[in-house]
């Protein structure tokens, strides 16, 4: 069994349990998912099965999107509404307010991981720091913000945005620094992620049914929900090799005199995909492979 499953994660799980469910559900352990989700978010969680797990850090398309829920007047330990309250603030942030602050955020950005978060700093999780009541010194980072919209106010001082963004992002924190930007504490009151690199929310199915789908039709239900792994690379040109190229990809030898032009290409033998390959100079060079040796 290999592909892609398109999990839509519940809220007050952490994506860990969305795995060690899915192992027991599928009766397997190569299992990997693409971009962690807090256990109070919601949505797309692409999770890698079988041979799949290695094309997770490999994706060419890592961008994210979000529907955030803000409520300004409030700052947590936390960055969102699961955590100790730290500050509280009078203030009310009108509708236009907000909407004329969003384009600053736009374009390339310096954050700070939040505490409570799986960086590492030191091999340790900052999280398990944070648990410790310790604050550990972090760096500012490089992050992309492609798109922030305003939706609509759901009550009062608490209004929705939808944020495309790059991978390595943290809503909380950009939630915490437009409540800077305006004079109010703030924190993120709910979180949907929509898309994850090419996958929508349209795409994902929730733990419930792929547990009713285990329950009465077997795990053969749910592996026809498997995306193909050479979905991950539609974007890079197709080359099909004939067996003694596949032969020597297996074995890690290079094809000399291979006919394509010098780039990456995804591979099929067989019309079956089996893996990434470079060409350099007229020779075929292994980079992935995505099936069973021998």
């Amino acid at each position: 069994m290999q592909g892609i499953l398109i999990v839509d994660k519940p809220q007050g799980w952490t994506s860990f349990d969305v795995i060690a469910k899915l192992r027991g559900m599928l009766a397997t352990r190569k299992l990997g998912h693409s971009g962690t989700l807090d256990p109070m978010a919601t949505g797309v969680l692409p999770v890698f099965v079988g041979q799949s797990a290695k094309a997770v850090d490999l994706q060419l398309d890592h961008t994210k999107a979000y529907r955030a829920t803000i409520k300004f007047g409030l700052k947590t330990d936390t960055g969102d509404i699961t955590g100790e309250v730290l500050e509280t603030s009078e203030k009310i942030v009108a509708p236009e307010e907000l909407q004329q602050v969003l384009p600053s955020f736009l374009g390339e950005q310096m954050q700070v991981p939040p505490m409570y978060s799986a960086v590492k700093i030191n091999g340790v999780p900052l999280y398990k720091a944070a648990r410790e009541g310790k604050t550990v010194e972090r760096k500012p980072r490089a992050v992309t913000f492609h798109s922030i919209k305003y939706l609509q106010q759901v009550a009062e001082n608490e209004y929705k945005i939808e944020v495309a963004c790059s991978k390595g992002t943290y809503i909380r924190v950009l939630a915490e620094d437009i409540g800077q930007s305006l004079g109010c504490a703030a924190t993120l009151s709910a979180l949907r992620r929509i898309r994850a690199g090419l996958w929508g929310e349209e795409n994902a199915v929730t733990m419930e049914t792929l547990q009713q789908l285990r329950d009465t039709q077997g795990i053969a239900a749910i592996e026809a929900l498997l995306l193909d792994t050479e979905t991950v690379f539609t974007p890079l040109p197709m080359i099909e090799v004939k067996q003694e190229a596949f032969r020597r990809l297996l074995s890690g030898a290079p094809t000399y005199r291979f006919p394509a032009a010098d780039g990456r290409y995804r591979v099929r033998f067989e019309e079956k995909f089996v893996g990434l390959a470079q060409v350099q100079e007229g020779t075929l060079l292994v980079e992935k492979l995505f099936c069973e040796r021998g």
